[in-house]
């Protein structure tokens, strides 16, 4: 046990951070969280998962309660616009053999099975709160937060995110968020009998697809080339989605565009990304998940390795040593691995919008699974 940690702040309480947690208080850590939206509330559709993060579930104690509330599947259709299936992506059971290789779930009710685990695992969480100075010395780290109570911390964790106010005021030269010229439509949907696992179809100019979130449930996805980052009125969401499809004349894609309503749950996220290259940590202040790799949703595993980064962050303080000494662990153990994820998701939307080399889009698919599949 390291000595020198025995109280932490995280900041920020999105998946990267309630993970941090919940690992933090099984080694004995007395940890606070602050979150600075009053409701803790997780944006968003369906959230699609790879073995990798399933494991990770495994590890935090809430893969029954997954199970339970989304769904697990194995392998993935891939299909024409017409309908006709050309291949089927088989996905290995990382975490388990009496576990599928994946799986979805709503993304507000994957974050309030980790609230729930978060606040069972006795973290003091604080809502509607951040942050307003960090000051910090050899021994520790001065808070002083915007609701003007003051405490002092061995160790914080900056969780708050692709624009994250603890790498600004960290690493004020940072990289800062860009767009990578694509955008994601999500929508909520009833789950037909016959879907019973995730689908790709293959179109000229855009991806749709949909993956199981639930037992009667399901999110479609639609990956399009957008040049500029520009604003989309929510209005136009339920027309512009159904534009989108009308092109895909299988039966069972125009029963679900079919389903698209006024009513219906859909939003849009431009995709935005970075990596800091540089140090993730300075004396006891660390930058965990979006913070700092945020990356696209290509290899489905933006959440894996920001859920990892707060598993591996707990263990190595937990092998002893000194603070600084447990961060250049961390930071060495995971920068490899979320540099892949980052710049092969990268690639593969590159290649998306310049209809370019099918067989390096395959192989890089392909080298980024076998490598999430090996321990983290």
């Amino acid at each position: 046990m390291n000595s020198s940690v025995r109280r932490v702040l995280i900041i920020g309480g999105g998946f990267s951070g309630m993970s941090a947690a919940i690992q933090f208080r099984k080694l004995g850590i007395e940890v606070d969280m602050v979150e600075i939206d009053p409701g803790w509330r997780a944006y968003g559709a369906g959230i699609s998962l790879g073995g990798a993060t399933l494991r990770a579930f495994r590890t935090l104690g809430i893969l029954d309660e997954f199970l339970k509330r989304g769904a697990a599947t194995d392998g993935l259709d891939i299909r024409l616009a017409t309908g006709q299936v050309i291949g089927s992506v088989p996905t290995p059971r990382i975490a388990g053999p009496d576990v599928p290789g994946g799986g979805g779930i709503m993304r507000p009710e994957l974050a309030a099975i980790l609230a729930e685990a978060t606040r069972a695992a006795g973290v003091s969480v604080r809502l509607g709160c951040s942050f307003a100075a960090i000051e910090q010395d050899e021994e520790g780290v001065n808070v002083r937060f915007t609701d003007g109570r003051r405490k002092r911390f061995d160790l914080v964790v900056g969780a708050d995110g692709l624009y994250s106010k603890v790498r600004t005021t960290l690493f004020p030269d940072a990289p800062q968020p860009r767009y990578f010229g694509q955008g994601v439509w999500r929508a909520v949907l009833r789950r037909p009998a016959e879907v019973q696992r995730p689908t790709m179809w293959i179109g000229e100019h855009i991806k749709p697809g949909f993956n199981p979130v639930s037992a009667d449930a399901m999110y479609m996805f639609i990956t399009e080339n957008r040049p500029q980052n520009a604003y989309v009125d929510p209005a136009e969401f339920v027309g512009k989605v159904k534009d989108l499809l009308a092109p895909f004349p299988d039966p069972l894609l125009q029963s679900l565009r079919a389903q698209l309503s006024d009513d219906s749950l859909i939003n849009y996220r431009p995709l935005e990304g970075l990596l800091m290259k540089g140090a993730w940590y300075d004396g006891r202040i660390v930058l965990i998940g979006d913070a700092v790799h945020a990356t696209t949703p290509h290899l489905a595993s933006g959440a894996c390795i920001g859920i990892e980064d707060g598993i591996v962050l707990a263990e190595e303080i937990g092998n002893g040593g000194t603070a600084a000494q447990a961060l250049a662990r961390f930071q060495a153990r995971r920068f490899e691995r979320c540099r892949m994820v980052v710049e092969n998701s990268a690639r593969l939307g590159e290649i998306e919008i310049q209809h370019g080399d099918k067989e390096e889009h395959a192989s890089i698919m392909r080298q980024s699974m076998m490598a999430l599949a090996t321990p983290i």
